[in-house]
């Protein structure tokens, strides 16, 4: 198992302790390489989980958005369409699974598809015209407009 030691990153960062938090999190509750998974960018805000989930049916499988979590669970069904053969060897696991994603602020499941093994989850991340950033403008005062300083009045040099 790996460890990572975050701890001098903690004191030259602002405002990014939620990363790093993740970060610890993650490699925490990844201990586990089941089901294998790629995280692909598609454009500036798509995204495409991939996860490789040969062997579930549709519906063996249940994927939850919940506030900032994508869970995504399989659990096999207890008689395979009943199938009474005797396994002799068992390469291909069907053990149940549970993966959990952490979502960044304002990204949204788009979509979902099943095929050719793999479970593809889209994401979108749109950000609310209120949550953008916008420009402030700068006002400025007329050159030349008298101040009070110690009782008498000046002329701001500019």
């Amino acid at each position: 198992m790996r460890t990572y030691d975050l701890t001098p990153f903690y004191r030259s960062t602002v405002g990014f302790d939620r990363l790093f938090n993740l970060l610890d999190q993650t490699t925490a509750e990844t201990a586990s390489g089941y089901p294998p998974y790629n995280i692909e960018r598609l454009g500036e805000n798509d995204y495409r989980i991939s996860v490789a989930v040969s062997g579930f049916a549709q519906n063996e499988l249940t994927i939850v958005a919940k506030e900032n979590t994508l869970t995504i669970k399989g659990e096999k069904a207890a008689n395979e369409n009943g199938n009474k053969a005797e396994v002799l060897y068992r390469g291909i696991a069907a053990r149940a699974f549970e993966r959990a994603f952490q979502l960044a602020d304002f990204v949204q499941v788009k979509n979902a598809s099943l095929e050719n093994g793999l479970l593809h989850v889209d994401l979108v991340r749109e950000i609310p015209e209120a949550a953008k950033p916008r420009s402030i403008p700068i006002s400025t005062s007329a050159v030349g407009s008298p101040q009070v300083v110690d009782g008498s009045a000046e002329k701001v040099a500019a």
